[in-house]
């Protein structure tokens, strides 16, 4: 057998360069980069490697260990999963600094392969600098942390470890059941020690997407309950994207009239102004999607995993009369909520189910209630997103307002990002889809901080498209970092800061469960007698290297998303806005209230709270 002596390091990196996936008919890197920090617990065995193949896996230098690893996330959310990015940084703090993005990439099924530093193997040096001393197992290392947030989880005590360890690490990123983020941790004696690695290990190999058929005695259900449905509505998921089945699902609308709603990570299924879409679900959705929920008999989910915001915290249609139909990849997801379980492939699925149903169609008074529902809802559209001045107390624009600007400014082939606050309840109810990835908005772990690193990501992605990234003051606080990176590498990027002056969806949803405003916005923290400081986010962000700029109203955005498009980087606009006032719709969600206090307030808001709990089915 012909071996190559390399170190670990270079050996992983040989490896990733050598995985292909076929896309669109065309065999393309698996890896597209690898963003890296560097600190002395890699930069000696994994710089190096790095470094002698930067002209087939580009290493990209970002300013947060959680800020690259968001970027890497949006990259591989943006490809469908497809093609993704690695992840390499020192031991102790910045590795801890990536378990947060890891939690996300696992709560929304998304591949990234995190290459953490790690303590040494042989021990001789303990405790080296950042090393975390467990005084009962000494195996015990920061890296631990990543064990419940990951998909697959490694470390790498000899150098022929990875001979096994990476084809796993490879199948769990592509996998459409287990896909999610996969951490081998890599102790940094070892990156650099060398071993005999066969030459085969290192072949080139061709991964395409991997479908799931479905299973005839499940076909033959889903098929019976359709055939009996009178009210029947699809929940079109993330998987719909994942499963590159948009086309399917369009068909399988037209043919048989039955109306579509979509989660966020389903938004973009559908085209907003296709006469089968009624808005999006839940607690964050549109009035004409929840009152056909609320009535409907057979409920066809279709790639989600049906989280508490999508099902108005199971208050939405899990009634006796009603029966639902999870249509998912992954079996662990086809059973939630009793549901009659479809395991396949969404696509496969889909052109299954509308073979099966060519000579059914749904009644046309379900579907005149969908369409006449959708149809109120625009209006509301045009209301809510209108320039015209909205009446709030503060005299300032609102979220709405915001987005309805963004929106008319825009281009069809744009790509707007999101992750956490109240914007993204917004962009659910309020943004117009286009085309199928138009929309990147995380909320599976509605990360504050995700969105200008998730940007970034997306940009890199989607290089022809502007990438527009909406964000509050709150979250462009907690991480801007990646916006200087933006700059350094080239992907221009536009950000929209709306500056409410503190956390305003949560101070909302506390005064809501009866608690007096409180630590959420800025002149209600404990602050010096001056109060907090106004902050110019214009000018940080224009000492990042961004062209920035503060602008007065609705008008005043409008004016300069002219600028920002035609910019020639990435384009930082803010402007103050409403902290009260947002859109109508949604459903109830489950935040408890306390049973106790001396607020009367709190007392009537655990009434109320005590109502809808008793609507939940358990």
């Amino acid at each position: 057998m012909k071996t190559i002596k390399l170190t670990m390091a270079q050996a992983l990196i040989k490896y990733l360069i050598a995985q292909k996936v076929l896309i669109d008919g065309e065999a393309k890197p698996m890896f597209a980069g690898m963003f890296a920090i560097f600190g002395h617990g890699n930069v000696a065995g994994m710089g190096e490697a790095l470094y002698q193949n930067t002209d087939k896996l580009p290493t990209l230098r970002a300013h947060n260990e959680q800020g690259m690893a968001h970027a890497a996330i949006g990259f591989a959310k943006a490809h469908n999963r497809q093609q993704m990015m690695a992840c390499s940084t020192s031991i102790g703090p910045g590795a801890a600094n990536m378990v947060t993005a890891a939690a996300l990439a696992h709560a929304n099924r998304l591949p990234v392969l995190l290459l953490p530093g790690d303590n040494f193997a042989n021990r001789s040096p303990d405790p080296v600098l950042q090393q975390i001393e467990h005084f009962g197992d000494p195996t015990i290392s920061t890296n631990d942390c990543f064990r419940p947030v990951s998909r697959y989880f490694d470390r790498i005590t000899r150098p022929e470890q990875i001979i096994n360890s990476l084809p796993v690490a490879i199948q769990t990123l592509l996998d459409p059941v287990n896909c999610g983020p996969v951490t081998i941790a890599l102790c940094q004696d070892v990156q650099a020690e060398a071993y005999d690695y066969p030459e085969h290990f290192f072949a080139e190999k061709l991964h395409r997407k991997r479908q799931h058929g479905a299973d005839a005695f499940e076909l033959d259900m889903a098929i019976d309950l359709l055939r009996s449905a009178k009210k029947p509505l699809l929940i079109a998921g993330g998987g719909v994207h994942y499963a590159g089945a948009v086309d399917a699902l369009l068909a399988f609308a037209e043919a048989t009239g039955i109306p579509v709603a979509e989660t966020q990570a389903g938004k973009g299924a559908m085209r907003w102004n296709h006469p089968n879409y009624v808005g999006s679900i839940g607690v964050t959705g549109s009035d004409a999607a929840n009152l056909l929920a609320s009535q409907a008999d057979i409920v066809l989910v279709v790639g989600s995993r049906l989280q508490d915001f999508n099902t108005g915290s199971r208050t939405l249609f899990e009634r006796e009369d009603n029966r639902i139909i999870q249509l998912n990849i992954a079996p662990f997801d086809s059973i939630k909520h009793s549901a009659v379980p479809f395991v396949v492939d969404a696509k496969v699925g889909l052109e299954s189910l509308t073979q099966a149903l060519s000579n059914w169609h749904v009644d046309e008074t379900w579907q005149d209630l969908g369409q006449e529902g959708i149809a109120r809802w625009n209006m509301y559209y045009d209301k809510v997103t209108s320039s015209a001045p909205a009446g709030t107390k503060s005299g300032l624009p609102t979220d709405p307002q915001v987005l309805g600007a963004v929106k008319r400014t825009a281009h069809p082939n744009d790509v707007v990002v999101c992750a956490a606050g109240g914007l993204p309840g917004e962009l659910h109810k309020l943004w117009r889809t286009d085309q199928p990835k138009g929309y990147h908005v995380e909320y599976g772990y509605s990360c504050m901080g995700y969105e200008i690193a998730g940007g970034l990501g997306v940009k890199m992605a989607t290089p022809n498209s502007d990438v527009i990234v909406v964000v509050g003051d709150g979250s462009y606080m907690m991480m801007n970092s990646e916006l200087a990176t933006s700059v350094m590498l080239g992907y221009k990027i536009i950000v929209i800061v709306l500056d409410n002056r503190g956390y305003a969806c949560i101070n909302r949803l506390q005064q809501k469960s009866g608690s007096a405003p409180f630590n959420n916005l800025l002149e209600d923290c404990k602050t010096i007698e001056g109060g907090a400081p106004k902050l110019d986010f214009a000018a940080h962000a224009g000492a990042m290297g961004a062209i920035s700029e503060k602008v007065d109203g609705i008008a005043g955005l409008e004016e300069a998303m002219g600028r920002a498009k035609a910019a020639d980087r990435s384009y930082v606009i803010t402007l103050d806005t409403d902290s009260w006032q947002i859109s109508s719709g949604g459903t109830w969600w489950d935040v408890t209230v306390p049973e106790v206090s001396p607020r009367e307030e709190v007392k009537q808001a655990r009434k109320s709270y005590e109502i809808e709990k008793a609507k939940q089915p358990y």
